[in-house]
């Protein structure tokens, strides 16, 4: 079986080459002092820790899962000591604020670290990754005092964090939750009510965690406009600051899951906790997004790392296994058999994972780009633009990615034939760990329905003029470039495609409203088909220029630049077949009665 390897030399490709980090970086406040040697050290390192410290306790993590013992979650053997090396190497506050001990490192970084640490171990990553996500919403919403108290220790590792949102009977419809929240004398809040599938909920990693809880207050407005949020401890801190004082946060069961068996999954109860309430009141919701929307794009990543992941197993093993021979006669007649990726079926699977995850890789910095630019950039006008187009991609990278990564791992999974379905090669745990990914932090199904109808249909800010500007600028500059016409030209007939296919779309749902939701799905894989081309011809841009000034690449830039090739002519054309069902209409999904099915 391969161990995972971090793919350092495509990232740094990406990240400098197709992205131009360090000129992003220098034009921007805050950034600055962020070099490419820098930027190599950083992926580097964790490129260490991914590989020699998470990925071998993954298959014990799966195997063992986490133990709910007298109300306490355990971890599996060997969690605790890599946690502790992981907060101790400041991995959980790396893009954190600075003023309260975090790294300030931008998200483009954040990116490529988080598809490390989850292709080398998802159920571990999603302890850290939770914890980052909390420290955002505290460190966007929350007061100074607060922030003073929390966010350092969540940086460091030693407290951890969770986002509380989903009910029994409340999952995408939180605005009917009804844990409720009853002001106190002393200023907290006292919350009351139960919450399921929350991950890291309990665990023996840090000696606290810092709940953030969507409950209501009692004179909220219905609806989702009146959730607030609030910050409930594990334990409350004496007076010397110690997390000693159980606060009535109790785990009351633990989920057995399908994968991710490494991750505590919790049934949470609050049961008269004292909570502390960020920002205003019935703002919860907003508030949440900020977390929600960073974790999105961080589970997009974990199906994009598994399938890389399973890339490299399968890929070794289909140069390795001898079954057959070439169609063309034998490449290997020495041997009995020629190995098995002389087939070109096994090559399209191999193919179908590479091409989809090095376009992921480069999408995830390019959206991760734009939340910098978003972040850090002095010029309001380039802040709005880019808020824009984070708010378009967001949907799609969470979506795409699980979609993709998903069928990615099942694809490596098939080049194996049985031994992809036992336990020694790791390919079926990876297909168990990335199938969460399409369901949780917004089902994929919620994430096409907010892109098609939010982002599109109802678009009133230009979302979606914003993205075809951005492609529109591309082409305009590559107009006299004949060696990537092939790129330029199919990107350009991808662009048309989803104009005139929103069009569509956004006509029909005005005589119909469930024109949306049977478009939706369709929609958001063809908007991540133009996005993927997109990112080809700026891959295939860089490695062209690579190959005339390198000397010592040639065989990775000859490589992207026929993978390239490989997805224009296999996987996009996919696109007008998706036209086509769109254009279909909703009608025959409705055609059936409720008691039919």
């Amino acid at each position: 079986m391969a161990a995972y390897r971090a793919p350092l030399q495509d990232m740094q490709f990406i990240l400098h080459e197709v992205q131009g980090a360090e000129s992003l970086f220098s034009s921007m406040q805050g950034t600055e002092e962020i070099s490419r040697e820098l930027m190599d050290a950083v992926l580097e390192s964790a490129a260490k820790i991914s590989e020699e410290v998470l990925a071998p306790i993954n298959r014990n993590g799966d195997e063992e899962g986490c133990r709910l013992v007298d109300g306490k979650i355990y971890t599996p053997k060997g969690f605790k000591e890599a946690y502790k090396e992981f907060a101790q190497g400041g991995w959980v506050g790396l893009s954190g604020d600075v003023d309260f001990g975090g790294q300030g490192m931008p998200k483009v970084l954040a990116v490529l670290f988080e598809e490390m640490v989850m292709a080398a171990n998802s159920s571990f990553a999603l302890y850290p990754i939770l914890s980052a996500g909390a420290s955002l919403a505290l460190a966007r919403h929350a007061s100074e005092a607060m922030k003073q108290e929390y966010l350092p220790k969540l940086y460091s590792g030693e407290w951890s964090g969770t986002m509380c949102l989903t009910e029994p009977h409340a999952g995408t419809d939180l605005g009917i939750i009804k844990t409720r929240a009853v002001a106190q004398a002393d200023g907290s809040y006292q919350v009351t009510g139960t919450k399921i599938f929350i991950t890291g909920g309990d665990h023996d990693l840090s000696e606290n965690i810092i709940h953030l809880v969507l409950a209501k207050l009692p004179d909220a407005p219905d609806g989702p406009k009146g959730i607030s949020l609030f910050a409930v401890p594990r334990q409350l801190s004496n007076e010397a600051g110690q997390p000693v004082i159980d606060n009535q946060v109790s785990c009351g069961a633990i989920e057995h899951k399908m994968g991710i068996k490494g991750s505590a999954t919790c049934v949470m109860n609050f049961d008269g906790a004292q909570g502390f309430i960020v920002g205003e009141p019935n703002k919860g919701l907003q508030y949440m997004f900020t977390m929600m929307n960073y974790e999105r794009l961080s589970i997009g990543l974990q199906g994009l790392g598994l399938a890389n992941n399973s890339y490299q197993v399968a890929s070794q093993y289909a140069r390795e296994r001898v079954q057959g021979r070439a169609a063309s006669g034998a490449q290997n007649p020495d041997a009995v058999a020629d190995p098995i990726i002389v087939h070109p079926d096994v090559r399209r699977m191999l193919l179908s994972v590479r091409a989809d995850v090095e376009a992921g890789r480069a999408l995830a910095v390019y959206a991760a780009s734009q939340l910098d630019m978003a972040h850090f950039h002095a010029d309001e006008e380039v802040r709005a633009r880019a808020a824009k187009l984070v708010a378009f991609l967001t949907p799609v990278a969470k979506a795409a990615f699980s979609d993709k990564g998903f069928e990615g791992c099942v694809l490596a999974q098939q080049v194996l034939g049985g031994h992809g379905y036992v336990r020694e090669w790791g390919l079926e745990q990876n297909v168990r760990d990335a199938r969460i990914a399409q369901i949780y932090e917004g089902a994929n199904g919620i994430q096409a329905l907010d892109l098609a109808g939010r982002k599109m249909v109802k678009d009133r800010e230009g979302l979606l003029a914003c993205l075809t500007q951005e492609i529109e600028d591309f082409l305009d500059t590559r107009k006299g470039n004949a060696s990537l016409s092939d790129y330029t030209g199919a990107l350009r007939g991808a662009l048309d495609a989803l104009q005139e296919t929103s069009a569509w779309v956004k006509g029909a749902a005005q005589e119909n409203p469930d024109e949306v939701g049977a478009a939706s799905v369709p929609y958001l894989r063809l908007v991540s088909l133009v996005l993927y081309t997109f990112m080809w011809a700026r891959m295939v841009e860089a490695a062209q220029k690579g190959l005339t000034l390198s000397e010592g690449n040639k065989q990775f830039y000859d490589a992207k630049i026929k993978t390239g090739q490989f997805f224009l002519q296999k996987k996009l054309p996919e696109l007008q077949s998706l036209m086509i069902e769109i254009k279909a209409g909703s009608e025959v999904l409705m055609a059936l009665g409720a008691e039919q099915f």
